[in-house]
């Protein structure tokens, strides 16, 4: 009779990883967490899982760490993910994004690992026809996706080179309970409740009228965890998240109205980003199921109890930006400029 699988969890220590980590406690696996803890927080990881403070960018302790506990499946879910900040950030959106997987992958390769389970993004598709489905030619528009798309060509080219198995996922606009909200560069939804908090108006790049479906993180951090047990998953890439695409106003409204707070928004200029991104998920749903999903109003109200609960964050600024040219204005105050 087999054992407990063993799993690693980069990212754990954050808001998907952690939520992936507690799903995989669920399922009977013995969970090792790798979180260095700039983005995540130590009270995120379940005291059923085991939690080492480190970095994917350190391969001597990722191999230690694979030669100390002969992971059967990996977990990446580790990232540093602010799409429009990474134009600006180049060389540290490819080390953490880019290098820091291909230490995992290495290693995953070396230890022979069971599957690699990705977390990519709709990142990689840029600006295509929305919704956006598995099939097209993905393009990305930034750095970050540029990053992701990469990783997911090299799983591509490690699996027929080597036979390590992957499953990729492209979730998009994920909010939720654990999300950190005093990231004042990415996930809108967190910015927004940070901002009421506070007591200031809530900031729109440009009209407003950006679409995107935003998705609740009971809707994506199941399916993630559970891939590992659909054989038919295996080096597959897989689109999840919400299906109904709403503005940036549309969903100011929503965040404002759960935390009983006006809506006041200050508009500040547009930035370089896609203006229409929500995904087809279709392929998914004939793979994992087709689930009910939280609508926005519901997973906006949960996370506002849960951000009442935990107030406000102090917005973090970014230490060591490479570009500064065309930065938005809002950044480009509060930016340290590495030299």
């Amino acid at each position: 009779m087999e054992g407990r699988p063993t799993s690693l969890v980069t990212g754990g220590a954050g808001f998907i990883g952690s939520h992936v980590a507690d799903h995989l406690v669920q399922m009977g696996h013995d969970v090792v967490v790798l979180d260095d803890l700039t983005g995540g927080f130590r009270e995120n990881v379940s005291s059923a899982s085991q939690f080492v403070e480190g970095s994917i960018l350190d391969h001597d302790l990722i191999d230690r760490l694979f030669e100390k506990h002969s992971f059967d499946y990996v977990y990446h879910m580790a990232a540093y993910a602010a799409e429009g900040l990474s134009h600006f950030i180049k060389r540290f959106n490819y080390n953490n994004n880019l290098i820091g997987s291909v230490n995992l992958i290495n290693a995953s390769i070396n230890h022979s690992v069971k599957r690699f389970v990705f977390a990519s993004s709709i990142a990689v598709y840029g600006a295509g026809q929305s919704p956006m489905s598995e099939d097209m030619m993905p393009v990305p528009e930034d750095s970050y996706g540029i990053s992701k798309l990469a990783v997911e060509q090299e799983l591509r080219v490690s699996h027929d080179m080597f036979g390590l198995d992957y499953v990729i996922f492209r979730p998009h606009n994920v909010y939720g309970e654990r999300q950190n909200i005093g990231d004042r560069y990415r996930n809108v939804v967190g910015i927004f409740m940070n901002q009421l908090l506070r007591g200031e108006p809530m900031t729109i790049f440009g009209d407003g009228t950006q679409q995107r479906a935003f998705t609740h993180i009971d809707d994506v951090a199941p399916i993630i965890a559970a891939s590992v047990d659909f054989p038919a998953a295996r080096n597959q890439i897989f689109n999840v998240g919400a299906d109904v695409p709403y503005t940036v106003n549309e969903l100011a409204e929503v965040v404002a109205q759960a935390m009983g707070k006006p809506c006041d928004i200050n508009y500040l200029d547009a930035r370089n980003e896609v203006k229409i991104a929500f995904s087809d998920h279709s392929k998914a749903e004939q793979m994992f199921g087709k689930r009910s999903k939280t609508t926005l109003l519901e997973g906006v109200r949960s996370m506002a109890e849960w951000v009442r609960e935990h107030g406000a964050r102090e917005s973090n600024i970014f230490e060591g930006i490479e570009v500064t040219r065309k930065m938005p204005a809002s950044w480009a105050k509060v930016a340290s400029v590495k030299v």
